[in-house]
């Protein structure tokens, strides 16, 4: 039994349904741009009317919000959101799925280690999280060309674009960790919803403050700085390494250690 294949086909459903979502969002996001670009200044007013502390928990930059980037940045806080959940829901659902379907009995009795069980179930997750981004920056990409009213950094939308499988792989990892701590998940879905929503309220209160931001993977990509310096923040980039690193070696030494009821 080929475990990788398995449940890659297990994932194939979500991974489209999700990746359409995404797809759907930058879209309609971006399909807004032209008509807000000719109305910008009435547009920057009304935000600047805004208090400052709203403007920063919404990723609002009143100065960059009319260039392509500068409005890509503020609308990809939502469409991370989308994909922190999608990340979240499989974190949470590849170790505890044979425990809420029972079938763990049959699973954990094959002549296969828990490592091997769990490595190719993290491994098809994160093949499907891969493939999302693939599908969603090349579509994002276009929708850009199509939309744009001037040259625009194609660097810089990339590297924007790109911290949607860096927030994905972290939300993942959060996941597993707490499916590995808490086996008995009545509903996935409803979870993944509760830890997303907390970190990115977390994150609306942390824009106001730097040391906040460690607090929330929703912070450790700041986009403005990535639009003025063309790269990511280093301090973050390592919390980030070390969150997600940190997550999955201990889910591996829960998962190999505990007690796994099957009924």
């Amino acid at each position: 039994m080929n475990i990788f294949l398995y449940e890659l086909r297990a994932y194939r459903k979500s991974t489209l349904i999700w990746t359409m979502v995404l797809i759907g969002l930058v879209m309609l996001f971006l399909s807004m741009f032209p008509s807000i670009s000719k109305e910008i200044d009435e547009f920057q007013k009304l935000l600047e009317g805004f208090p400052e502390g709203v403007r920063k928990a919404l990723g609002i930059q009143v100065e960059t919000i009319g260039s392509l980037n500068g409005y890509y940045s503020y609308i990809f806080l939502y469409i991370s959101l989308c994909g922190a959940i999608q990340a979240m829901n499989l974190g949470i659902s590849i170790s505890s799925k044979e425990m809420r379907e029972k079938t763990a009995d049959f699973l954990l009795t094959k002549p296969v280690t828990r490592t091997k069980i769990l490595s190719s179930k993290v491994l098809a997750a994160l093949a499907s999280l891969l493939m999302t981004n693939i599908a969603y920056g090349i579509s994002a990409i276009i929708v850009a060309n199509v939309v744009k009213v001037e040259e625009f950094s194609l660097n810089v939308f990339f590297l924007i674009s790109l911290t949607l499988l860096f927030t994905q792989v972290i939300m993942f990892a959060v996941g597993m960790i707490i499916a590995v701590i808490f086996s008995r998940v009545k509903s996935v879905i409803a979870l993944s919803l509760a830890v997303v929503f907390a970190f990115f309220f977390i994150g609306m209160v942390a824009a106001t403050e730097e040391t906040g931001r460690y607090f929330t993977p929703f912070k450790y990509f700041d986009y403005t700085y990535i639009m003025n310096h063309h790269r990511y923040e280093w301090s973050f980039v390592i919390v980030a390494i070390l969150l997600t690193a940190g997550s999955l070696i201990a889910s591996f030494i829960i998962y190999n250690k505990k007690d796994i009821h099957t009924q």
